[in-house]
Parts: C-alpha cells; structure tokens; sequence
C-alpha cells in the first residue's frame, strides 16, 4: 500500500478528526461522573418485577436529597446516582426502591466518593498521562539516538506524542458526543481506557518505529521517504492483525460483558482503531514530513 504516497490524504482525515473531536469536546465537555465529581452510585436488582422506573423517581424524590437519578439498567436493574448519603439515607433509599421490602432487592454495587476525592482522583489522572508523554520521549530518544543522523531522535518522541494526542482526543472527542446525546460518564475506567489507548498506541508505533530504525542501518532504500515506505509495508499486517485481536475481544466485552464495562470497551474500540490509524498513516508520514523540512 502506497501510504507515504498518498500521506497529504491520510494526514488531512486526521486533521478532519481531531478538529471534529475538538469542537464536540469545546461544544459538550466530557461528562464526568461521581467518580471525578464525587456522589454516589447506588445499583439494585430486582429479585421480581422492576416497578416502573417513572413512579421510582418521583418517590425518590421525596426524600429530599438534592439532584438523584434512576436508571433502568439490563432487565431487572436500577441505577441511582445522587450526592454523597450516609448509612440512613441508603436505608431510606432502599426503603423506597424495594417498596419497604414488600420487592426485594439485591446490592449488586455501591460506591461513595467526597467531592474533594474526585478531584484529586482527576488531578492524579492528569498528571499521570503528562507524566506518560514525558517518559515516552526521552525513552525514544534514547532508543533512536543510533538513527539520528537521518532524523533526530527526538523528533521520533515527538512524532509519538503528536500520534497519542490524535488518539486521546479522538476518543474524548467521543466520549463527549456520547455523554451530551446519551448517558456515557467519564469515570476512572475511562481514565484507565485512555492510558490503555496509549500505551497500545506507542507499542504500535515502537514497533514500527523500530523497522525503519533497522532499515536506516542497513541502508534499504534509496532515500528516507522509501525506507519508511518499505517498513511500513513490512510491518503493516502484523500491526492490523494485532489491533483487530484486540478489537474483536473488546466487541466481546461490550456486547456481553457487564454494563459497567461497557463504556469502557466502547472507548477501548474506538482508541485502538484510530490508535491503529495513527500508528501507521500519521506517525511514519510525519517522520517523511519532517525529513524533508530538514533538507530544505
């Protein structure tokens, strides 16, 4: 496949993208949950018949406990979200929900979080991928410092850090259409999918990385633009066998895993997907790119 060939092309989708994900995340914002906001999520299962979700949250709201939400979830599932409650308002909760236990119900999960917990949960997460584009710098710095004398090494880390950023915003990007025209919340597991995104995203782009590296050593290619062609082409199979493995795995877990997994791996699917694209038709072609300034 010509991909260097045709890179204004490819390069111009991801501008495309990345502009469209900008504008929904500037438009919407991701819509953060307890876990960043703090609060609490409280979800039942009914061991009968789920009474109707409607009645549920005006009853609910009767106990006065400020902003709460009930949600039907699978079959026989509710999910509420409110501030964060003591023991007695979950009683009263559960009093309500269960029709003073005249419908039982079954804990299948809760969790409370102050709001000053959430926050330093996002600061840590914030921190923590900063931290990550850091490293990933110097690391292929270091890496590449044997290549240099055709492209410095460090524009290899910057490269990969230009190919996360397409990845993370992309699917942020998502996550902010979703949570504005649906009920997506970015919690701690969306963190964990976008660190996961990353780190799947720059082993792609390493490995790819690290074919034309070789290929520069040995001298395949008449010049640089055709070296990288030549490795991408070498490396191109590997790299969509691999992301689709894990593709397929994902659409697993979204169609039959739990509903609190199911952001999650919808995240997951949409970063390895443009994880993938932007491995092999954004990083190399900006490596070319940026090449060719050099010399002129």
């Amino acid at each position: 496949m010509p991909i260097i060939k045709y890179r204004k092309i490819f390069l111009s989708l991801s501008v495309l993208f990345v502009v469209t994900a900008l504008v929904l995340v500037w438009m919407y914002g991701v819509n953060p949950g307890t876990d960043f906001l703090g609060g609490t999520i409280y979800e039942v299962e009914y061991t009968g018949v789920r009474p109707d979700v409607i009645v549920l949250r005006a009853n609910l709201e009767k106990l006065n406990l400020g902003a709460i939400s009930a949600q039907p979830v699978g079959e026989g599932n509710l999910l509420i979200k409110t501030k964060t409650i003591s023991q007695t308002e979950k009683q009263a909760i559960e009093a309500v929900i269960s029709d003073d236990g005249k419908n039982p119900v079954i804990e299948k999960r809760f969790s409370s979080i102050g709001p000053a917990v959430g926050q330093e949960l996002a600061r840590k997460g914030i921190m923590a991928i900063a931290l990550v584009m850091i490293v990933i710098i110097l690391f292929i710095a270091l890496a590449f410092n044997k290549v240099s004398y055709v492209v410095s090494s460090w524009k290899y880390g910057v490269v990969t850090i230009i190919a996360l950023f397409h990845d993370v915003i992309i699917a942020s990007g998502v996550a902010a259409y979703l949570g504005h025209f649906g009920t997506f919340e970015a919690d701690a597991l969306f963190l964990t999918a976008l660190l996961t995104i990353m780190a799947l995203s720059v082993n792609d782009t390493i490995v790819i990385f690290d074919r034309i590296r070789e290929n520069v050593k040995n001298r395949i290619g008449r010049d640089f633009e055709e070296t990288v062609g030549i490795s991408l082409s070498q490396s191109f199979v590997r790299s969509i066998n691999t992301s689709l493995t894990v593709i397929l795995t994902l659409v697993a877990l979204y169609l039959f895993g739990a509903d609190s997994t199911k952001n999650f791996a919808l995240i997951m699917v949409i970063g390895m997907f443009f994880g993938t694209y932007s491995s092999i038709f954004v990083a190399s072609p900006l490596l070319v790119i940026w090449e060719k300034w050099g010399k002129k």
